[in-house]
């Protein structure tokens, strides 16, 4: 008996539908992800094993290595909240349009009382033409714009703010300044905070290198 004939068919496969798809999706991707953007104040951070990464809520304490401070808040915090109540508080005497356009610049590093007058000549100041937030021992303003800061998050847990707070300090920077500056967290009831460093790999047999391979914490906990 003769075994029937199966009938070849075309292994052709049309990859027009496929390719628009993956297309599309690529778009997509390009045009949703949000780039970081470049740092405004360049510091020469110091290096750590450690591997937290830095939330984009966060309220970051810069200081360089001449010893001028920054502060830099992010777009999804509460700043216009916290540039009213440092207004207030110092009776700055700052319009609403003014508040609103110190809230669009990407970094605040000038006195308190010089703040007004910059705004009014109505010219973008880049961060090396400021002379930095005063943190000396005797005129220490961002003692003012950490208060600021806790009253614009009055109601949230403390250890949630002590999160967002995060200090970038040169390796080059005096210790003097960087007391300073936990002087000011520490006036307003801030112990706590995290510094940003450059992260290496942990060296090899050591304690961290074995937790991280088992994926246990720094706590001792098993991380999720």
């Amino acid at each position: 008996m003769g075994r029937a004939k199966i009938p070849r068919k075309s292994t052709n496969i049309d990859m027009t539908a496929m390719c628009d798809v993956a297309f599309l999706l690529l778009s997509f991707f390009i045009l949703a992800t949000k780039q970081k953007p470049p740092e405004a104040v360049a510091v020469a951070t110091p290096n750590s094993v450690s591997s937290v990464a830095v939330p984009e809520n966060s309220l970051l304490i810069t200081l360089t290595k001449e010893g001028k401070c920054f502060l830099m808040l992010g777009e999804d915090t509460k700043k216009k909240q916290i540039i009213e109540s440092v207004n207030s508080y110092n009776q700055l005497g700052l319009s609403d349009p003014q508040i609103t356009r110190l809230a669009s610049m990407p970094v605040l590093g000038m006195p308190l009382g010089q703040i007004k007058g910059l705004l009014d000549l109505g010219e973008e100041i880049p961060p090396s033409r400021m002379p930095g937030i005063p943190i000396g021992d005797s005129t220490n303003e961002l003692t003012d714009w950490i208060r600021g800061i806790n009253i614009a998050y009055t109601g949230i847990p403390l250890k949630e703010l002590e999160d967002k707070i995060l200090l970038k300090g040169d390796q080059q920077a005096l210790y003097p300044t960087f007391k300073n500056i936990k002087q000011a967290l520490k006036k307003n009831n801030i112990f706590k905070f995290r510094i940003v460093t450059n992260g290496e790999i942990a060296p090899v047999g050591s304690e961290l290198y074995n937790n991280n391979k088992l994926g246990v914490t720094a706590t001792g906990e098993k991380k999720k």
